[in-house]
């Protein structure tokens, strides 16, 4: 329980939530506005389409034999990722806004921390997606080398280092006891973290922009010295498909977080002139945005996933039909419902008469 006493000079580590949102400026509202109930609304709507269209991609990854390669093993975490990010932003909606100031300081730091998580492990996801395209495209083969067991332990890796990074501020890197250095978008979380945390985001992004680019200034080159061979031209047309997917991902998702990461930057700077509150939740639902629209890139890009989410869907909705037809009883006419209540009556009479001989 938070209480209202300091337990020792100069931190604040008994205080409440509401306490650390007034010093920073960031006022918590008792009461629902319009403006609250737009945000929940938009970001739950999101949530939930970001939750099922990433089960639906897993999903296809598991069933079709044609995805089990190290690219669409990363793509599929990328996936978990992004479902992942779904879940903790539905656990945001529920403790946001009036709810806020009912949260205690550990809550709080679990809100934060699953956000943080999330996006750490999207970033780390792509990262692999580009270095093992790197790796594929300058040995011009479809697919990588890497073992099953490899992919496994990068996987791991991955979120054991996502998982680290939601928890820093939690183990000490946080504003209680330096209450001058707190943000005001996170008002636990200090400055300093918060421009570590966005620059950090900010350099992988470029990292891997760089590598993209180089890898389509190779492939450009290289398929001009290529001979025209049925075969060749297929294969090259292949690979630059799957190129183009993965580059439309990344580009995706530095156009969703670059303004949120960009917003936080500012705040940790202390730009008390950029007004970071103002559209601090509007960035929060665009980034969101970006985890419903991996599975909207694959659907248009990759006609095996294409028909592998039709099959899922298909499926779904026979075994929805069938679930409907054994659990109800329908009567196309009133004679029909006449005519099986009297075999019924026939029935328990024979029953009867077979009873008294």
């Amino acid at each position: 329980m938070d209480i209202l006493n300091d337990d020792e000079e100069g931190c604040y580590r008994n205080r409440t939530v509401k306490f650390f949102y007034e010093e920073s400026g960031k006022n918590i509202s008792d009461h629902w506005r319009k403006r609250d109930y737009v945000i929940v609304t938009m970001g739950m709507t999101v949530c939930f389409i970001v939750i099922f269209s990433n089960l639906l991609v897993i999903g296809a990854i598991f069933k079709n034999k044609r995805f089990h390669f190290p690219i669409y093993y990363l793509l599929g975490n990328l996936a978990l990722a992004d479902l992942f990010s779904g879940v903790s932003y539905l656990h945001l909606m529920f403790h946001t806004g009036p709810w806020t100031i009912k949260l205690s300081k550990y809550q709080w730091f679990v809100r934060q921390g699953l956000i943080d998580t999330s996006l750490t492990a999207s970033v780390l996801n792509l990262l692999a997606v580009a270095v093992e395209r790197h790796q594929t495209i300058f040995n011009m083969t479809l697919h990588s080398k890497m073992s099953t067991r490899r992919v496994f332990f990068i996987i791991v890796f991955i979120w054991l280092v996502s998982i680290i990074m939601g928890l820093v501020p939690t183990m000490g890197w946080h504003c209680l006891c330096d209450l001058p250095n707190c943000s005001t978008m996170a008002p636990l979380y200090s400055r300093s973290y918060l421009v570590f945390w966005a620059l950090l985001n900010l350099l992988t992004f470029s990292i891997m922009v760089a590598v993209y680019t180089r890898i389509f200034v190779y492939v450009r080159r290289k398929s001009r010295q290529m001979s025209q061979h049925t075969t060749q031209i297929r294969h090259k047309e292949t690979v630059l498909n799957l190129m183009k997917t993965v580059s439309m991902i990344l580009g995706c998702f530095v156009v969703c977080w670059t303004p949120g990461l960009v917003v936080l930057l500012l705040d940790g700077l202390g730009c008390d002139k950029c007004q970071v509150l103002r559209v601090e939740k509007y960035f929060l639902v665009l980034a969101e945005c970006n985890s419903f629209v991996n599975p909207i890139i694959y659907c248009f890009r990759d006609k095996d996933m294409r028909s592998t989410f039709k099959e899922i869907l298909t499926c779904l909705c026979r075994r929805s039909q069938d679930h409907r037809g054994l659990s109800e009883v329908h009567f196309s006419t009133m004679e029909h419902e006449v005519l099986s209540e009297s075999n019924g009556a026939d029935d328990s009479n024979h029953k009867q008469n077979n009873h008294s001989h």
